[in-house]
This record gives C-alpha cells, sequence and structure tokens, in this order.
C-alpha cells in the first residue's frame, strides 16, 4: 500500500523531489486509507472501521526525501528482533544506508528474512524522536524494492513521507517486529504517519 517508487533518481521538480510528488503521495494516501476504511483483510477492528476517517499524516516534505549511499554485506550477519508479542524473528542485515538528515550524517539498516528471494523487498525498521509522541510507539517501517541488486556505493532514495504505521498498532491479531537498537534514530523525522488511536 505504500508504492510510491523509493529506488529512481527522477528528479524533475525543485529541490530534487519530482514534478506531482506531493499530489502522488496524497493519492497514495487517500488510497491506504480507503483500503483501512473498506476492505476485509484491513487491519481496524471492525467496531472502529465505521467511524474511521482516514489516518493522520505529517505534511508532505521534501526535505524528508534523501539520498542515502549504499553499503551491501556480502556476508550478512542475523539479526534478531524482538515482536509485539514477545518472540523474536530473525533477519539478516543486508545492507547499510548512510544518509543526512537536517544537516546530520545517520545510518541505517536494512533486512531481509529470505536472503535467497528476490522479491523480497529491504525492509527498513526505525525509530526516532517522535516514537511513541506522535508516531506509533513500536517504530515505523520503510520498505525498498530495488528494481537490481543492491551495489555498494550506489545511491538510493529513502523516503521518510511513507513511513508507515505497521499493522499492530491497530490489533493485537498482527505480531510486529520492532526496530533493533542499531535502527534508533536520535532525529525526529516528522514524516510520513502518525499514530493512530480508536475513536472514543
Amino acid at each position: 500500500m505504500d508504492g510510491l517508487d523509493t529506488d529512481t533518481d527522477d528528479t524533475g521538480g525543485a529541490g530534487g523531489v519530482p514534478d506531482g510528488y506531493a499530489a502522488e503521495l496524497r493519492a497514495k494516501r487517500e488510497e491506504k486509507d480507503e483500503f483501512l476504511a473498506e476492505h476485509p483483510q484491513s487491519p481496524i477492528p471492525p467496531e472502529h472501521r465505521e467511524a474511521f476517517s482516514g489516518l493522520d499524516y505529517f505534511d508532505p516534505d521534501p526535505a524528508s526525501r534523501v539520498e542515502a549511499t549504499v553499503s551491501v554485506h556480502d556476508d550478512p550477519e542475523p539479526v534478531p528482533m524482538e515482536t509485539t508479542a514477545g518472540n523474536e524473528v530473525r533477519y539478516v542485515r543486508v545492507a547499510t544506508f548512510a544518509f543526512e538528515l537536517d544537516g546530520r550524517a545517520y545510518e541505517l539498516h536494512g533486512y531481509k528474512q529470505r536472503l535467497e528471494d528476490d522479491d523480497e523487498p529491504v525492509f527498513v525498521p526505525f525509530r526516532d524522536k517522535t516514537t511513541g509522541q506522535e508516531s506509533y510507539r513500536g517504530g515505523r517501517y520503510l520498505e525498498l524494492h530495488p528494481d537490481d541488486d543492491l551495489v555498494g556505493g550506489a545511491s538510493v532514495t529513502l523516503d521518510f513521507n511513507l513511513a508507515y504505521t505497521p499493522f499492530c498498532a491497530y490489533t493485537d491479531t498482527f505480531s510486529c517486529p520492532l526496530p533493533p537498537e542499531e535502527n534508533w534514530l536520535d532525529a525526529e523525522v516528522r514524516a510520513g504517519e502518525r499514530d493512530w488511536s480508536p475513536p472514543a
């Protein structure tokens, strides 16, 4: 549901942002809100769907769409991640993304569960200074869908406007990985989805 292309450098607009980007982002958000409100597989509990009027989002922010330099891990290390259900799931660290946000340097790591699955997206869970305040207390996710294998030294786009809340925020039916400490950002990422709470 978060399907804007985050992996190509189509910089047709001001500040390195493609023309029509904000309109495309809003359209994707409307599509997701419709899914959450109406789809049988929506994680919104049925008793809350009638009153559901859409998620809260931070405003589209061109500065939160950053270019990151890729470091590829040729011998990926396993990274156990705690989940909201209390158990652990095993991922492997396949890449590290170095970038700047508000003039400061940061890194986030990308993971996979199945190295042999070329169609599996690169999973980038993270926490930031909005976590538990303006965004979901369990952190948020990014997913990258590279057209080709990641290459060390290459540049990819990390678009925090696409940061989304995992389904476990809406119902305990889902168990979701929690971002490992190495992906906790000492930064305020005021982009993407805000926290959701059921209507009173």
